[in-house]
C-alpha cells in the first residue's frame, strides 16, 4: 500500500548504509567516544557556526526531549510549550514522567507567540503566591512545529530575548529540522538557531538516518555530567558508533540538506496535486507535512489505498488528516497518489 503516514517509513539513505557496512568490522570504543562521533560533532559545530559547541548523540526524539528537559530543569520547575507542542500533545507524558510539568500556552498554527510567553511570565511573577506553583524553568519550541509551520528569524529572536530576560534556556526540537531549513519560505539557518537557542537537536531519524538525534549545546553549556544523565535515562547506545557514523555521513557534502530539499520538493508537488483536484487544506504548511480537510466519506475511501495520519475531527462530517513526504519520496509515488485521488473524485461524481 502507498504510504504517506510519516517521514520515517523507510530505513536509511544508501550512503549511510554503505558507510555502516564499510566500517562494520572496525573495533571501536563504545558509548559515543569513537572517532566517528568526534568527527561528526566537529562537522556539526562547524556547520552551525559554534566552534565551542558540544554535541551528543542520542537514540530518538522522545528520549532526547525527556533527557534534555529533565537534565536542565530544577526539581521545582516545568517547561513552557505551545499547547500543540510535541512534548505536550504527543509524547505520552514522557516529560511528566521525569517529574516535570509541561506548562501549555496558546498556539497559533502550532507556534508559540512571544507576547503570550511574556504575558505568562509576567503574570506568574506578579502572583504573590507563585512560590506555591510550578516555576517556569525553560521554553520548548519545535521547528518545524507539529503543524509543519516555521518560526521566522524575528520570532526566534523575540522568544530568545524573553528567555534571556527571565534567565531561562530556550530549547528547540529539530526532529524535522532538515525540512525546515530547506523550506522556500524560511529565513532561519542553522547558524541562527545556534545563536538564539541554548540547546537544540538535529533530527536524523526523520531525515535519512536509521535512528538518532544530535543534541547541540552551542556555547559549550551542557550541564555537568550530561552523559551520565543520558545513560541513566536510557538514551545512550553502547555501540555509539552507529549514531556517529550516520551523522558524520549526513554532514559530509551537505547530504543532510540535500535530503531535506528532497522532502520539500516532493511536498510542493504533492500540494500541486491536491490543488489541481480541489482538495481543501486544513492549514498552509511550508514543509513536508501537508494537512487536508476531507469529508469523512473521502477519508474512508482513501484509507483503503493510501496510508496517512489522522489528525483531528474539526466537526461531525470532516476529518483533518496529514500526508508526509520525506527524503525517500519519489515522483512515481506522487503519480500513483494523484491517480488514486482522481479515481476517488470521479467515483464521487
Amino acid at each position: 500500500m502507498l504510504s504517506f503516514a510519516n517521514d520515517y517509513s523507510e530505513g536509511a539513505h544508501e550512503r549511510i548504509l554503505k558507510r555502516l557496512s564499510e566500517t562494520n568490522r572496525e573495533q571501536l570504543t563504545g558509548y559515543g567516544e569513537d572517532h566517528y562521533c568526534e568527527s561528526a560533532g566537529k562537522k556539526i559545530c562547524q556547520t552551525c557556526g559554534c566552534p565551542e559547541g558540544q554535541v551528543y548523540f542520542l537514540v530518538g526524539g522522545t528520549q532526547t526531549n525527556a533527557i534534555v528537559i529533565g537534565s536542565l530543569l530544577k526539581r521545582y520547575e516545568g517547561v513552557i510549550s505551545a499547547v500543540t507542542g510535541h512534548v505536550n500533545a504527543h509524547e505520552a507524558g514522557a516529560i511528566e514522567y521525569t517529574g516535570h510539568k509541561v506548562l501549555p500556552l496558546p498556539e497559533y498554527q502550532g507556534k508559540m507567540r512571544a507576547d503570550d510567553l511574556e504575558n505568562y511570565l509576567r503574570k506568574f511573577y506578579e502572583d504573590e503566591s507563585h512560590e506555591h506553583m510550578v516555576f517556569p524553568g525553560m521554553v520548548y519550541i519545535s521547528h518545524p512545529t507539529e503543524y509543519g509551520t516555521l518560526y521566522s528569524r524575528k520570532e526566534l529572536e523575540e522568544i530568545c530575548g524573553i528567555c534571556r530576560k527571565y534567565e531561562m534556556p530556550l530549547y528547540l526540537d529539530g526532529a524535522r529540522l532538515g525540512y525546515g531549513l530547506m523550506s522556500r519560505q524560511t529565513d532561519v539557518t542553522l547558524q541562527d538557531i545556534a545563536r538564539y537557542c541554548d540547546v537544540f537537536y538535529i533530527g536524523g531519524t526523520k531525515v535519512g538516518a536509521l535512528c538518532g538525534e544530535a543534541v547541540v549545546f552551542p556555547a559549550g553549556n551542557a550541564p555537568k555530567y550530561f552523559m551520565t544523565m543520558v545513560k541513566q535515562q536510557g538514551g545512550m547506545l553502547a555501540k555509539g558508533r552507529l549514531l556517529g557514523i550516520q551523522f558524520d555521513e549526513l554532514f559530509t557534502d551537505d547530504l543532510y540538506l540535500q535530503l531535506g530539499r528532497q522532502g520539500i520538493e516532493t511536498a510542493e508537488r504533492m500540494k500541486e496535486i491536491f490543488r489541481e483536484l480541489d482538495y481543501k487544506f486544513y492549514l498552509e504548511s511550508p514543509t513536508n507535512q501537508q494537512f487536508l480537510l476531507l469529508e469523512d466519506s473521502e477519508a474512508e475511501a482513501l484509507r483503503k489505498k493510501v496510508n496517512f495520519s489522522f489528525w483531528e475531527k474539526p466537526d461531525a462530517n470532516h476529518t483533518a488528516v496529514r500526508f508526509a513526504t520525506s527524503w525517500a519520496t519519489t515522483g512515481e509515488m506522487l503519480e500513483k497518489l494523484g491517480d488514486i485521488l482522481r479515481n476517488i473524485k470521479n467515483d464521487k461524481k
